[in-house]
Order: C-alpha cells, then structure tokens, then sequence
C-alpha cells in the first residue's frame, strides 16, 4: 500500500512534469501613446531630443513600450487631431506638455493622477508645494509639472540710479529700502518718481508736464485682461456657479488703478505710446524708458542686453500673487492602461526632464534642476541677475489661473481681448460702466448668447 503523502508527491511530479512539456511565454509588454503638440515640442528641433528620452526609457525596462504621436502646433491642427482620436476610441495615453489655456478644449479628459501618486508612493518632494496645487482641481490633480515660466520685475538698474531711488526687493515679502512695505502702493510712488517729462520733471512734481513723458515707470508687457489684473490676485471672471459671469472686486481695483496710472497720474504708457517707436513698438523695456516691466521668464529673449536684473512682484491687499505659466504631464481618463501610463509619465518629468528641457526652453518645476539651469544661462547675461527671484516666485502662483477654462471659450475670450484693448488706449471712459458691459457680455456668451456690445 502506498502511503497518503507518497501518493501526493507523485501526483505532484507528474504536474511538474506534464506543465514542463509546454512553452512558457513572456507577457507581451503594453504599449503606451505619448501625444506631443497641444503645446511645445512638435518643432524639428525637439523631435530628436524627445525620441532620445523615449529611447532610454525603453530600454531601461521590458514592460512598457512608449511610443509618441507627434502633431504640428500650428493653428488648431493638434487640438482636432486630439479631438479626432478622442471621438474615435483611440485616445492617446499620457497628453503633454502643454499649459492651462491649451488644455482647456479637454477639460473632463484627464485623469485625476492623485489616486496613483498614493498607491505608488510617487515622490512629489521634489517640487514646491504650491507648483503641484496649481495643476488641482477639487480634490483632484490633473498634471504633474515639467515647464515652468515664473512672473516678476525686470527693472532697469541704470533709470533707478539716475533717480537715485533704491531697487525694488528681490525677496517675496521683503519691504523697500525705506521701510515701506513692497505693495501696489510703495510701486505705484516709486514709479511715479521714475516717469520723467521732457524737463527733467518727474511724475510726482507739480510741474511735471503729462504731454512730453519720456520715461514712464512701470508696465505690463504681453499678456491679456486678465493676466494683468492677476497682479492684484488670482480670480476669474466665471462665478461660482460655473455659468454667470462676475466681476470680482480686486480685479476691479486693478482695472481702476492701472487705468488711472495711465490716463491721471501717467506712469504707465498707453497703448499708443507703448506701440510707437519710441517705446520698441511694443516690446518696451529694452527700449531702455521704461523703468519696470512685469512679465514672465519667457521674456527672457526679448529683454535686451542692457543693464537690468529682476525683483519680487508687490503685494496687494497682503497678499503676493506672482502669475504663473506652465506646462504640465497629462494622462488621458480613457487610457486602458493607468499604472503604465504613470510609470512613463514619471520617467518623462524624471529622468527625462533634463533633456526635454533642453528643447524646450523652461525653467525646471524640480529644485533639484535649477541652480544647473541658471548656471548655464548666467554667460548669456553678464550683468549679474538675481535668479533667486525666479525659483522664489514659483511660491506664488495664481491659482486659480488667469488661463482658466470659461464657457464658450473661444467668444469669451474674444470679448477680454476687446476689453484688453480698450482700456490700455482710450481715455475718458467711464470704467465701471465699461466694467458692466463686460459683465454682461460675458454672461450672455457664458450662457450661449452672444456680446450685446
């Protein structure tokens, strides 16, 4: 008689021997789409760069094939492409990079990435705080960040010694060399001091002559309505309940401030000054009559060579709302496959940042990264900036953001462009009546209407 446990052992090696006659096959490895348009990185100078970082990241590992779908940036070509194969079921997997106003036809497409951020332990250590909110929304975080363009001053060094006036800080919080706090106030006083007409007057003498300015103190370069009125705080013209349209006070006060800076107290050029030829046709600072010129580090390219360095936005209200442009890493709620996608997300903002960034010009969001990206821009400027500044601001973004989705995007937005024309170039206007009418505008296109103006 054969024992109990014998028996069991020989039915045990004849399993392991009937299983050791078939083949074994390896799991084939899931293929992962990265769509690549919507914002940078279709330009044939990024192509190669980007295949590089794919390339390595296939090779580091045998589960995951990444592949790229690469569509032109011109006009709305990726956004219909997008579309096309969102329609069709063939959504792609990871989305970017591309920034907030680029994202906004998708909004409801992406994937909240916290859930996978806890159940890998992904760590987000790496990356100040207030970068990974700006991507929040609700509960969720839809993006993980790979670009960065802060906002800040560009002041130039030379008006302000000529003036003899002190530099505006170079520290988030920090007060002016007199003691006054750094605020709208103390910048609206010291850039008054630094427009000067053709006398030599400044715009705080009572013989200051409005009609010959040939310095102005302070502008705002590049950017819409309400990137602008960002300096007094974060906001948004689309109320609370997603459909009205409001008018929120503190981008009021900026719309009266910034119109009286112009048109009653003249430290701001207008639209007519700030596009004729004396002022660049445009592009103002470089012109070297503007003292102080708030824009983001993209504007890097177009600043000049002159002798100017960078300082802290003012605060209003207490507050320090240093505007923010990103790109962000985006995966799509449809993908078939969420962990992989998160694993080729992460090595694309990891390991592959530093390559990307290279074509794509951005400031790393990883604290880690940036003092080597400011070593090698400090040749390109020899004056000495303080890049401090920048990787200061990211503490400060507006969230929400002055790129912000709004109903019926498109005619929305025509109608903040028209205001963002207005205001800058017409004297005389009633701006609160000017306020309501853009209230009322943007309700009815909010509401699928039309401007009544």
């Amino acid at each position: 008689m054969i024992h109990k446990s014998s028996r069991m052992a020989v039915l045990v090696g004849l399993l392991l021997l009937v299983v050791g006659t078939f083949p074994v096959f390896a799991q084939e490895p899931v293929t992962i789409t990265w769509f690549i348009g919507l914002g940078t990185g279709s330009q044939a100078d990024q192509l190669e760069a980007q295949q590089a970082v794919v390339d390595a990241f296939n090779a580091s590992q045998k589960d995951i094939v990444l592949e790229t779908i690469v569509v032109n940036n011109t006009g709305t070509a990726s956004t219909d492409a997008l579309q096309t194969l969102i329609a069709s079921g063939k959504a792609p997997d990871i989305i970017g990079p591309v920034g907030v106003a680029g994202s906004n036809a998708f909004e409801g497409q992406f994937l909240d990435l916290q859930p996978l951020i806890d159940e890998t332990g992904y760590d987000t250590s790496d990356f100040v705080p207030a970068q990974l909110d700006f991507w929040r929304k609700g509960d969720g975080l839809y993006a993980l960040p790979m670009g960065v363009y802060p906002s800040f001053i560009f002041y130039n060094r030379d008006l302000f010694d000529e003036a003899g006036l002190a530099y505006p800080p170079h520290k988030f919080g920090e007060n002016y060399a007199d003691g006054r706090p750094w605020n709208i106030e103390t910048l609206q006083d010291v850039a008054m001091k630094l427009t000067v007409d053709g006398a030599g007057e400044d715009a705080t003498s009572d013989k200051f002559d409005p009609s010959t300015v040939e310095q102005w103190g302070w502008y705002q370069q590049w950017t819409d309505a309400r990137g602008q009125a960002t300096l007094f705080g974060a906001s948004s013209f689309v109320g609370n309940d997603g459909k009205s349209a409001v008018i929120p006070e503190n981008w009021s006060a900026f719309y009266h401030w910034y119109y009286d800076g112009i048109w009653k107290y003249h430290f701001i050029p207008s639209a007519a000054q700030a596009n004729s030829d004396v002022l660049n046709t445009g592009n103002v600072f470089p012109s070297g009559k503007v003292a102080m010129s708030y824009v983001h580090l993209w504007y890097l390219a177009s600043a000049g060579k002159g002798n100017w360095d960078i300082a802290a936005a003012p605060s209003y209200n207490d507050k320090i709302t240093a505007k923010l442009h990103a790109d962000g890493m985006r995966i799509s709620k449809d993908t078939k496959h969420p962990k992989e996608a998160f694993e080729a997300l992460t090595y694309l903002i990891g390991d592959g940042m530093p390559g990307l960034l290279k074509v794509y010009g951005a400031m790393p969001p990883r604290t880690s990264l940036q003092a080597s990206y400011f070593k090698e821009l400090d040749p390109l400027y020899p004056q000495d900036v303080d890049w401090q500044v920048a990787i200061d601001a990211l503490a400060y973004p507006d969230v929400p953001s002055h790129e912000s989705n709004m109903p019926n995007f498109v005619k929305a937005n025509d109608r903040i462009q028209a205001w963002t024309t207005l205001y800058p170039g017409t004297e005389g206007l009633d701006i609160d009546a000017e306020l309501e009418k853009l209230r009322s505008d943007l309700d009815s296109i909010f509401k699928g209407g039309t401007a009544a103006s």
